[in-house]
């Protein structure tokens, strides 16, 4: 009888960086932010992803939360960040070219867990609405 052999495959092993953009009742709003070409962003972050070589996705989600800070944007770390211990960034008032320049240049350095933010994005970090609940 043949023996098999197995191939173990352990979860998130090259999972890569991911981008969650808000588009729910606040962020991507033309009338919260009429200066902000928000389709634009979006596109922006899609084609990036289409030439990360697969190093990068982009989804949209309803709602996340932190409205105040509408836009947000939470980058969540590779497969290599989590093994590192990183955690979601969520960044706040995502508006102009210069904070998706910022992001997409911290997710093509490794993103969280595997390369710093650039300062300037680090002053755009909010806390997550998990994170603000358990401290209150």
């Amino acid at each position: 009888m043949p023996t098999q052999s197995r191939t173990w495959i352990r979860p998130g092993a090259d999972r890569p960086c991911s981008l969650v953009v808000c588009r729910g009742c606040c962020c991507g709003d033309a009338r919260k932010h009429p200066g902000t070409d928000h389709a634009g962003q979006l596109e922006r972050l899609r084609q990036a992803a289409a030439a990360s070589g697969g190093r990068l996705t982009v989804r949209t989600s309803d709602c996340l939360g932190p409205c105040g800070q509408a836009n947000i944007v939470v980058v969540q770390p590779s497969g290599e960040g989590r093994r590192r211990g990183a955690r979601a960034a969520w960044v706040g008032w995502a508006l102009d070219d210069d904070c998706l320049d910022d992001i997409l240049a911290w997710v093509e350095a490794g993103g969280p867990g595997v390369a710093e933010p650039p300062v300037t994005l680090t002053l755009q970090m909010v806390a997550a609405p998990a994170e603000t609940r358990r401290r209150q």
